[in-house]
């Protein structure tokens, strides 16, 4: 438990602390940024797994056409979702992102209902309608729907539905979704370079070897996630995954200066009031099959 926990405050927390990472590349723009994610993330992601002897293991793990369409899908909605993310952040809307990644788990559980047939319980519903208001809310009184709060949780929580059919181990999930992207990352990076618009080299030096070092701050967050969720219940989990959004919150206010008016504050409280009837819901559906065998258990030994 307590390693898991350790994994995944340390996982989250790098998540939270991204916008801080692509702040110091502004003067790139968001689809060079995310050329060299790609091409750095798969490059790393390789070299670990032909340390460990793994190369095999990631060609023989999608041995059919079905998979490698849904292992596509996976690269094209992570892709989507990071280059938004990257833009936003450098066209400073960090707190924007930020209730992207505060709907999410919400919208998920939706999408797990409409593909999946999953059942919600009451609680969970009435959760799902006080995130609908406070979208609206904000919606109304700026005049304009938050597309990047809803891009953003919707492009990761059909990510996390792709994910389900997928389900590979992160670090061989990871090699493939850059493996589809990557030749057209390296093409616009090729293109950029010869046509002399490139802005990644005119960065200080130290910058360079950061930017050179997002394969890293890519594939280490997905293996500490990895290795949390071995370890932990998925309740403890979805507690912990809270702290990324907060951090980018945090950020968005105090270290970015972006103005955190009374409509943010009556939205993000009727999100965060649905997470936690949410989270409520969820535990008090997990933990009925438990009180179910003990009562079992108890008449038995009676």
């Amino acid at each position: 438990m307590k390693q898991g926990v350790l994994y995944g405050i340390v996982a989250y927390l790098a998540w939270g602390l991204l916008p801080v990472y692509w702040k110091l590349f502004q003067m790139m723009g968001a689809w060079e940024i995310l050329a060299h994610r790609i091409v750095w993330s798969l490059l790393f992601v390789l070299m670990i797994l032909a340390c460990t002897r793994r190369l095999g293991h990631m060609l023989a793990a999608a041995p059919g056409i079905k998979l490698k369409g849904a292992l596509l899908l996976c690269s094209l909605l992570i892709s989507a979702n990071w280059l938004l993310y990257i833009w936003a952040v450098n066209h400073d809307q960090v707190m924007e992102t930020s209730l992207g990644y505060y709907m999410n788990p919400l919208i998920s559980v939706l999408l797990g209902v409409v593909f999946l047939k999953e059942k919600m319980r009451l609680g969970q519903w009435v959760a799902l309608l006080m995130a609908g208001a406070g979208v609206i809310y904000i919606t109304v009184q700026y005049g304009r729907v938050p597309w990047i709060a809803l891009s953003l949780a919707l492009s990761f929580a059909f990510y996390g539905l792709a994910k389900k059919l997928v389900n590979l181990e992160a670090m061989i999930g990871l090699a493939w979704e850059t493996v589809f992207v990557a030749p057209i990352a390296l093409a616009y990076l090729l293109f950029l370079q010869t046509t002399g618009t490139e802005t990644a080299f005119a960065l200080e030096w130290w910058k360079i070897v950061l930017l050179m070092l997002a394969g890293v701050g890519t594939a280490m967050p997905l293996y500490w996630f990895a290795q949390a969720t071995r370890r932990l219940p998925l309740s403890t989990l979805g507690f912990i995954q809270y702290l990324s959004p907060t951090i980018q919150l945090l950020s968005a206010v105090f270290l970015f200066g972006e103005p955190f008016t009374l409509t943010h504050l009556v939205s993000f409280s009727l999100i965060w009031g649905a997470l936690i009837v949410f989270t409520v819901s969820s535990m008090r559906k997990k933990s009925a099959p438990v009180a179910v065998k003990s009562e079992v258990a108890i008449k038995k030994q009676a």
